[in-house]
């Protein structure tokens, strides 16, 4: 069975909006790019390295237009662009009409957690899901995500889109933990079953 993978860039406070620009200012959110001043190449090394052991992205409609207008238009023979466009990609929306606009796409409208569970039983690598911070809502309180990879960034927004519902409990196992020369902490966490 396939697994269903987050990563994320998450804050202290655990939010995940807007972390690499002002891609997302929906609320009022002006914090966008909170990443930036904290990168260290590890943290591409450790997102490269979940790509590779996944063949899907699992997104919500904002952040896969978000990632497929910066990648769909990048030319070809660059490892990661490749691999971001090369995999097959699902997203969620009872919006769109048509996943033409990035290739390798296929739109999911229906019942989210049951077209998962499905995508989890297909024969394959694992499902890499980031940002989608409304998907993962459902993904989180269907008990649908095998590994949490975290990013923690040592700052304190305030406010913005949060990774865990509220109200929810999720219990975690910590697997793996690597602090960054630049504050970042890396996380590997499976839930508690």
């Amino acid at each position: 069975m396939r697994e269903l993978i987050v990563a994320e860039f998450i804050t202290l406070d655990g939010v995940i909006q807007a972390p690499g620009g002002a891609e997302d200012t929906e609320g009022g959110f002006q914090h966008g790019g909170w990443t930036l001043p904290y990168w260290h190449d590890d943290i591409g090394m450790h997102f490269f390295q979940a790509l590779t052991q996944a063949d899907a992205f699992l997104l919500g409609r904002k952040t896969w237009q978000i990632h497929g207008g910066a990648f769909e238009p990048m030319a070809a023979g660059d490892p990661f662009f490749d691999a971001i466009n090369g995999i097959s990609k699902y997203v969620v929306s009872t919006t769109l009409e048509s996943a033409s606009a990035w290739r390798n796409s296929t739109l999911i409208s229906g019942d989210v957690a049951e077209a998962v569970r499905e995508l989890k039983q297909q024969p394959g690598k694992n499902i890499l899901v980031d940002g989608s911070s409304v998907l993962m809502r459902t993904l989180i309180q269907e008990d649908l995500v095998d590994e949490y990879l975290l990013h923690v960034y040592p700052l304190v927004l305030g406010g913005g889109k949060r990774l865990f519902p509220a109200g929810h409990r999720v219990d975690l196992n910590l697997v793996e933990s690597q602090a960054l020369p630049t504050g970042v902490v890396f996380q590997r966490y499976r839930p508690v079953r």
